[in-house]
């Protein structure tokens, strides 16, 4: 079946009569798109169309007030000082979008990374193409320092991720999905090292401060997380990139109040001041509205 149906072929996808595909598109209820006085109909588009309808029908009660995905200091502390009454499931940015079509958690916070290096739009492509999430929103949290914590002074002298296979350091991992994860995998992608190539530890470490742990007590050599993770720990840090870090979550769920007070408290001097203090953060775009799907 082509991408791009004809109202005819897209009557039969839908099991409709044409006469009432019309009808919805006179209502602006279906994807579509006129091109030179004929209506077309993206294939894609409608799936996502009838999967949004299954998964989050608006008759269902509002999901409960918990912010899934990837964990972050900073958040965590505007989460608490906001007054959002938000309770946290960090389970990682891909488990995180899961659970937000799903209807199980009011916001995810992610922070994706691919395989060919275009980061900055991972998280938007991510949103805009999961099944299910037909009206969510991104809003810029940060942009922070990923890299990896090492012990104070960098004793093995590692400098990126090939210099953990060349000096077979012990690495502890992230859960499969996590955003810290998909890094590692896209860096080692980049320069050519399979992940069996590396000393890797167990048992994987869901959040940063449990990597900070890892570190601190011997059981790794090094992980990925944030510099304020490490700055927190009194660890060393090997800066890797600057990353997205962002909060997606279904229009009609923005304006509830407990996405409404972290945002508020988002505005403040009080937050800009505790970023710079936890160190790794660039907030000048924080509370930006980078798609509306």
């Amino acid at each position: 079946m082509p991408e791009l149906l004809t109202t005819e072929e897209a009557a039969t996808y839908l099991r409709l009569s044409e006469r009432k595909l019309y009808e919805l598109v006179a209502n602006g209820a279906v994807p579509c798109t006129k091109i030179t006085g004929k209506w077309l109909f993206p294939k894609a588009a409608l799936d996502r169309w009838l999967a949004a309808g299954l998964a989050a029908p608006a008759a269902l009660a509002p999901p409960p007030p918990i912010l899934g995905g990837s964990h972050d200091p900073l958040l965590e502390w505007a989460l608490r000082e906001s007054g959002s009454e938000l309770a946290t499931l960090p389970e990682g940015s891909e488990a995180g979008l899961t659970r937000l079509a799903r209807g199980e958690v009011s916001m995810a916070a992610i922070h994706l990374h691919r395989l060919d290096g275009d980061d900055d739009a991972a998280n938007l492509d991510a949103v805009a193409s999961a099944p299910g999430l037909y009206d969510a929103v991104v809003i810029a949290f940060a942009r922070r320092e990923q890299g990896l914590l090492v012990a104070p002074g960098n004793p093995l002298g590692i400098g990126d991720v090939a210099g953990i296979a060349a000096r077979r350091a012990r690495l502890t991992l992230r859960p499969q999905g996590a955003g810290a994860q998909l890094l590692l995998l896209a860096l080692m992608a980049r320069a050519g090292i399979p992940l069996n190539a590396l000393t890797t530890v167990k048992p994987v470490c869901p959040t940063g401060p449990d990597v900070a742990q890892a570190v601190r007590a011997g059981r790794a050599d090094c992980g990925i997380a944030t510099r304020s993770v490490a700055q927190a720990a009194g660890l060393g840090f090997v800066p890797l990139t600057v990353e997205r870090f962002d909060l997606a979550l279904r229009q009609r769920d923005y304006f509830r109040p407990g996405p409404q007070a972290l945002f508020a408290y988002l505005r403040t001097a009080a937050f800009g001041e505790r970023a710079a203090e936890f160190g790794g953060y660039d907030v000048s775009e924080t509370g930006k509205v980078r798609l509306v799907n």
